[in-house]
């Protein structure tokens, strides 16, 4: 798949031990935008944060949290991220979902042949 120019990062930010039907939320989620198509997304797990509870998650070892702040970030085509949005709203009962405006430079899945004179795995822009 190739992406390039305007699109919509979605984050969403929930905690560690957030769980959908006994799994992990994150699992769940990344799950979700395979099924939809979505061009990819990638789980980031926080050492240290607080949300709406306004209690301080961390990884320091006198006070380590079992439920440490993730970021689920998604990035595609503005009208995929938007369909995909409802699938959110049955399964995170807790969490912060936002929307960002981002250009993206590059984007070429694994697999592609490069062209002579390129690393493998780039295309040119055209």
């Amino acid at each position: 798949m190739r992406l390039h120019g305007p699109a919509l990062r979605l984050t969403i930010f929930i905690g560690e031990s957030d769980q959908y039907r006994r799994r992990p939320l994150y699992h769940e989620i990344v799950r979700r935008a395979h099924d939809a198509g979505l061009a990819g997304a990638s789980v980031f797990r926080g050492i240290e944060g607080y949300g709406a509870s306004s209690l301080i998650h961390t990884t320091r070892i006198l006070s380590l949290s079992g439920d440490l702040p993730l970021a689920v970030l998604i990035v595609d085509d503005a009208d995929r991220i938007r369909a995909f949005l409802p699938q959110l709203d049955e399964i995170i009962g807790e969490g912060l979902v936002i929307l960002d405006e981002v250009e993206v430079y590059r984007y070429v899945g694994r697999g592609h042949e490069g062209k002579a004179g390129q690393h493998p795995g780039v295309e040119e822009n055209r």
